[in-house]
């Protein structure tokens, strides 16, 4: 790999001579492959892998499966990410056990959060009966999002697509929020070739003056006491160093030292003396990534929970209701019909919910069940992916793994021939996929013609990570 000259001129002085050839030597070594759990679809971990020792749903794999041909992960059973990005775990979980939150329902956001991973990692830390909100500004990123977070299928969290000023009007206070800021992706240089083709000076100039204003706009929606997490996939100091020095100075907060172990090879900061966390590739299992935790000033307002007052359960869809669709352990649902999309939103933020869609752009909230169409309700992928399903509320059928692959593919399935005519829910390892319309002499493919796998390489054998799927 050719590093563009003016990079490795800044950054082997940033660095030091030692420092700097251990990350060039790195960047010529083979990215490493890990993934990250759904602990709320799993149980147990991966075995013979390797777990990444800051999230305890992480493993390093020792080679790459075929992972667009694996059903469990269009079924939400795990993420592929890599390690580095779930130091966000470790950050959160330290938070908590110093009180820096406190350990009840928060009110939190990633505010640049496509494709989804660290979203997905931040609710698996979260205290019970959080909400999240996940936002990224650009639409096409915005609809991966929306995709990944329905895979992951957990009910509390709300997709918008806004930019960060957006959230001033409407007048959420959130306990923490994540920004995990566009960079010049310096990170990302031995993962991603064109990184290296599009980095230029003018573009890191151009990138920390961005994550500046980003943060700047969404500051008076972080609570007094409240907790900012940082993050960046590049190296230079002018976006990482240098702007959370930038945010503590300017906009008022403390650092917040969080305690690593050596043999992690964490690098702290390259510039002044504050806690700051670096994974350089070559020294830290992982590609690049810079993080340092903030704590607004002012004084925490108490322990008061964000939590609306349940609001009772309601339907515009012919005095139907479908409470029966859902896992009684998941609370009350308030449903609520939106040009002709049924969202079954948890009561307990459903107030803020209808606050908030005046003013944001909302792409996804708590579950879709379906849209109407004519007398039917046609059932939505997140209902079928949805950790609130009850699945017993529908005829279930098991794919084996090629007709699993035809699924997603949206391609015709054939039902065992003493399948129920309806809406029935397909299952691979017993792990919903999807819903199909059984017509008797066909099966109608509901799933999103967007999701479908577009790849025309077909598959010798079964191919699937070992996760252990928790029990129906």
């Amino acid at each position: 790999m050719a590093l563009p000259t003016e990079f490795a001129t800044y950054t082997q002085k940033l660095m030091g001579k030692e420092l700097y050839g251990i990350l060039e030597q790195g960047l010529q070594e083979e990215a490493p492959v890990s993934v990250r759990l759904n602990p709320f679809k799993t149980q147990g971990g991966l075995e013979g892998e390797e777990q990444a020792p800051w999230c305890p749903w992480g493993y390093w794999l020792t080679d790459r499966p075929a992972f667009t041909f694996d059903p469990l992960l269009h079924a939400g059973l795990y993420y592929v990410q890599e390690a580095s990005s779930m130091f966000v775990c470790e950050a959160v979980r330290q938070c908590l056990k110093k009180d820096l939150v406190p350990n009840r329902p928060l009110l939190t956001a990633d505010l640049c959060a496509a494709p989804g991973g660290k979203t997905t990692a931040l609710r698996s830390v979260l205290p019970e009966g959080s909400l999240l909100f996940s936002n990224e500004p650009m639409k096409q990123r915005a609809s991966i999002l929306k995709e990944n977070i329905i895979k992951f299928g957990h009910p509390d969290i709300i997709v918008t697509n806004n930019y960060p000023r957006d959230y001033r009007k409407t007048g959420l206070a959130f306990d923490l929020i994540l920004t995990d800021v566009p960079c010049s992706g310096e990170g990302m240089f031995r993962k991603d070739p064109g990184a290296v083709d599009e980095w230029s000076p003018q573009n890191v100039e151009k990138c920390w003056q961005l994550q500046r204003s980003i943060v700047e706009d969404i500051w008076s929606n972080l609570k007094p006491g409240g907790i900012l997490i940082y993050s960046t996939c590049t190296f230079n100091a002018h976006e990482d160093e240098e702007n959370v020095q930038w945010i503590a100075d300017t906009l008022g907060a403390d650092f917040i030292s969080l305690e690593t172990q050596s043999e992690w090879n964490i690098t702290g900061a390259l510039v002044g003396n504050q806690p700051c966390y670096r994974f350089i590739p070559g020294r830290t299992r992982g590609e690049g990534l810079f993080m340092a935790v903030l704590r607004k000033h002012g004084k925490a307002s108490g322990d008061k929970t964000w939590n609306s007052s349940a609001t009772p359960n309601k339907t515009k869809k012919n005095g139907s209701y479908h409470q029966k669709w859902f896992n009684p352990g998941y609370g009350q649902f308030t449903e609520i019909e939106e040009k002709g999309i049924i969202r079954a939103i948890p009561a307990r933020w459903a107030a803020i919910y209808n606050n908030v869609k005046k003013s944001l752009h909302v792409i996804h909230a708590g579950i879709e069940l379906g849209t109407v169409k004519g007398k039917d309700l046609v059932p939505d992928a997140s209902l079928a992916l949805s950790t609130a399903l009850n699945r017993s509320a529908f005829p279930q059928a098991e794919l084996s793994y090629d007709d699993a692959i035809r699924y997603l593919r949206k391609e015709a399935v054939t039902l065992p021939s003493d399948s129920p005519r309806g809406f029935t829910l397909v299952t691979y390892r017993h792990q919903p996929l999807g819903f199909v319309k059984n017509i008797g002499n066909r099966a109608n493919n509901l799933y999103p013609q967007e999701w479908k796998i577009k790849s025309s390489h077909i598959p010798t054998s079964a191919s699937s990570l070992p996760c252990q799927p928790m029990e129906p």
